[in-house]
């Protein structure tokens, strides 16, 4: 077999090898994968059958691409802040590594990247090298501003990269591990310090800022200056949810990220204005190689000056590399062919970034770009450019929608026309206006406002076409992952083979599906998928609480957990993809506790995600007050409410008598399961003031097992002793956020709980609680015990 064969095959198992690593729940020690490597090179050295020196390369390729992503994925995991640094007062020095935006409650957000650590020497404290070298910070307080001097002196209050864990949904904690963050916290104090060594790295960055600066301020005045600062500069802090809300309603979110997209066509705008001017030359005096040769470094100098502009982020980086080995493919008039300049541009992206599998838009981007040259090398050659791009985006369309499926994000139906109108327009108008613009800008400084006006038209184009499509608000069924790879498959097919009659059966087949599918999605149409035992969850929604119980295809939720608009709703992070991807299609009965906002939050959308039968509560004119926009809903109080059956579960219902609100006027839910002879008791957040009146109020039943929710996150105003005694549960679940700033659950209710000899779970530490509740005893499954390699335990160094 030839060598370049060979090299293609070890470059596919590196590829192979750095993407198994994630699929790992630990990692592998760095001496057994450096110990395995001598199998395959001793393979090639002993046999001479072609098979086998195959098999032997790629097996090498494959442990090569796992030892070098397990070797970075173990220094950074060593570099986590120590759990004996959380909490403490700390000095760092350093500088401000990205562009500091505005946060919630005022704050002002920015990564930072550490230069010194000002610690006083403790011998079990690890060396400053193997500390964290870049922060997330928040700074709050009226002083706080995004004016801010680039280096710096900080006074922090730190803690480890810690998010929710949840069967499926966004995981902060992975995002945070993928970005290279070692710690999160607050800022105390800061100072301007002149004195940190500013490397290229600072004089990078410092550069940056001042451009997304500079033209905030000169761009401000645009009507749509949060899409332009996107497209031109990379720089998506000044997006608002409502642009979000519209982008992912119409599968557009890539058009703000830049991407392969948005180089390609820096790039062939390069292209063609070097190669314009080229050949404006005397004839013969450039040579065709050496014409291909500048056109090349115009296109490499222009798409690489677009991605330090552009924030020269991971997606970018990823994005660049891609261009740069298809223009070296195209313009160097190499025999490679287009997949092994993909294979290429895939190798150098994961030995340059081994983290990459971690971001969705790895997948994506490849997935597209395999889509694409699979279907202009085989097939749309000499396509028409409508016919080829109709015919391109339909083939993207059907590859990605498993994909997107499997990462949780459901293929928006307009998704197909808003891309097939946007894609055109931003290449062929946005981008071009969007350039010339830049430079006028930068030369003629008058004419601002004439650009201003410019970029407003085209923008504005855009922005209503995607408004007009999102109000269509028509959503794909999601029919899992496997039956529309199938349809892929399909699809892709169909557009490969040149059979007009297997062409039409595919199309008629395939509308037939659709439509079906379809009309099985109808509101009211589908039921909840049956348990065949009862079970409960307690979802990890940090500071907040948020319970689901079903019996066969009976649910109630109790509580909602927190939400804070625009920033983050746990119905949406949490309930709505968890539910969904357990089969839940109708909530029977919504118990909101009380109307606090860590109880009732986000409950517009929870209604507009499912249908929802009955709502009870605690404080039935503070909730009818949330839903007034929803219609037909019932709402029952709490208060005096009768015993409900569920399935095979008993639920009983009561509050606080008397002129009571707030905390106290919590509706406490009690499930018991006479098959698995357990009890479960759903407080709320009520006192010990109304913790003594349930008690004294309650008629004792003997239980075998008795698992209790703690009363207000586990606040010391809760948890009397009591509750305590009067309950003796076997075992405590305690729903707080991880070292939140109210402590909770507070170290006296840990200790009384202890005492009585109960089992202590804690979402914070746990993440989401499942509870089955069997014939031969209660089982207990907690999330973070089945989380991969990356999503450190918080106990943990």
């Amino acid at each position: 077999m030839s060598g370049s064969f060979m090299a293609r095959v070890g470059l596919a198992g590196y590829a192979s090898g750095v993407i198994l690593l994630y699929s790992l729940a630990v990692l592998p020690p760095l001496p057994w994968l450096m110990s395995a490597m001598v199998v395959p090179f001793v393979t090639l050295m002993a046999t001479a059958q072609p098979v086998s020196r195959t098999v032997a390369v790629l097996v090498a390729g494959g442990l090569a691409g796992m030892l070098w992503s397990a070797w970075q994925a173990d220094m950074r995991q060593q570099s986590m802040l120590p759990t004996g640094l959380e909490g403490e007062l700390l000095e760092v020095s350093g500088y401000v590594c990205d562009v500091p935006s505005s946060g919630s409650f005022s704050s002002v957000r920015f990564a930072f990247c550490v230069d010194q650590w000002h610690l006083p020497w403790r011998p079990e404290l690890p060396e400053p090298t193997s500390l964290p070298q870049k922060i997330r910070l928040a700074w709050y307080g009226e002083a706080a501003t995004t004016s801010i001097p680039h280096r710096l002196r900080l006074e922090v209050v730190l803690k480890r990269p810690h998010g929710s864990v949840n069967p499926v949904g966004f995981r902060y904690e992975s995002w945070l591990y993928r970005k290279g963050f070692g710690a999160t916290g607050t800022i105390r104090d800061l100072v301007a310090d002149s004195s940190v060594d500013c490397s290229s790295g600072c004089h990078y960055h410092r550069w940056r800022n001042g451009l997304v600066a500079a033209a905030s301020e000169r761009l401000a005045r645009a009507r749509h200056f949060p899409l332009i600062a996107s497209l031109m500069i990379g720089y998506r802090g000044h997006m608002e949810p409502r642009h979000w809300d519209v982008l992912k309603a119409t599968g557009t979110i890539h058009l703000v990220a830049i991407s392969g997209l948005h180089l390609g066509l820096i790039a062939a705008g390069a292209g063609f204005v070097c190669r314009r001017l080229l050949l404006c030359l005397p004839q013969g005096r450039v040579s065709p190689g050496r014409l291909r040769g500048i056109v090349f470094f115009c296109v490499a100098a222009a798409s690489f000056a677009y991605a330090l502009a552009a924030g020269f982020s991971v997606p970018t980086r990823r994005a660049l590399i891609m261009v740069l080995i298809a223009g070296w493919v195209l313009l160097g008039a190499r025999r490679a062919g287009a997949f092994t300049g993909l294979l290429g541009a895939l190798v150098l992206v994961l030995l340059g970034d081994p983290f990459s599998p971690l971001d969705q838009g790895f997948w994506l981007s490849f997935a597209a770009v395999s889509v694409l040259v699979l279907l202009f090398s085989l097939r749309l050659r000499q396509a028409g450019w409508f016919r080829g791009l109709l015919l391109a985006q339909l083939a993207v369309f059907v590859a990605l929608w498993p994909i997107l499926e499997m990462l949780g994000q459901p293929q928006a139906v307009v998704g197909f026309v808003a891309n097939l109108f946007a894609i055109p327009w931003v290449s062929l108008v946005v981008m071009p206006v969007l350039v010339l613009g830049a430079l006028i800008m930068a030369m003629a400084p008058v004419a601002d406002e004439f650009v201003i006006s410019v970029f407003d038209l085209v923008f504005g184009v855009l922005w209503q076409g995607l408004i007009r499509l999102a109000d269509m608000e028509v959503v794909m069924p999601g029919l899992g992952a496997p039956t529309l790879a199938l349809l892929a498959v399909v699809v892709m097919v169909a557009l490969l083979v040149p059979f007009r009659g297997f062409r039409l059966a595919t199309v008629g087949l395939a509308a037939l599906w659709a439509t079906v599918a379809l009309v099985r999605e109808v509101p009211g149409g589908a039921g909840n998928t049956p348990v065949d035992v009862p079970e409960l969850w307690v979802w990890d929604v940090g500071q907040g609480l948020s319970v689901m119980v079903r019996d066969r295809q009976q649910v109630l939720i109790y509580d909602t957990g927190p939400a804070l608009e625009g920033v983050y709703s746990a119905v949406d992070s949490v309930l709505v993809p968890n539910l969904r991807e357990l089969g839940v299609h109708h909530i029977d009965t919504l118990v909101i506790s009380h109307g606090d906002g860590d109880h009732a939050g986000g409950l517009l959308q929870l209604f507009d995600s499912f249908d929802v039968g009955q709502v009870i509560t605690g404080e039935p004119e503070r909730v009818t007050g949330m839903l007034a926009d929803v219609s037909g809903v019932t709402i029952k109080s709490c208060a005096q409410h009768e015993p409900m059956v569920m399935g095979s579960l008993d639920l009983l219902f009561w509050r606080s008598p008397g002129n009571v609100e707030g905390n106290d006027a919590s509706c406490v839910l009690t499930i018991r399961s006479a098959s698995a002879d357990a009890e479960v008791v759903l407080p709320g957040d009520i006192t010990r003031r109304a913790e003594n009146r349930f008690t004294a109020g309650r008629r004792q039943e003997a239980a075998a097992f008795r698992i209790v929710l703690a009363p207000h996150h586990g606040s010391i105003t809760s948890s009397s002793e009591q509750w305590v005694r009067g309950l003796a549960p076997d075992m405590v679940v305690f729903s707080a956020g991880y070292r939140h700033r109210f402590g909770h659950p507070h170290p006296d209710v840990v200790g009384r709980y202890l005492s009585a000899g109960s089992r202590l779970l804690n979402t914070a530490t746990s993440g989401a609680v499942r509870m089955v509740l069997q014939r031969d005893g209660v089982s207990v499954t907690e999330a973070r015990a089945h989380t991969p390699f990356w999503i450190r335990k918080p106990e943990s160094r």
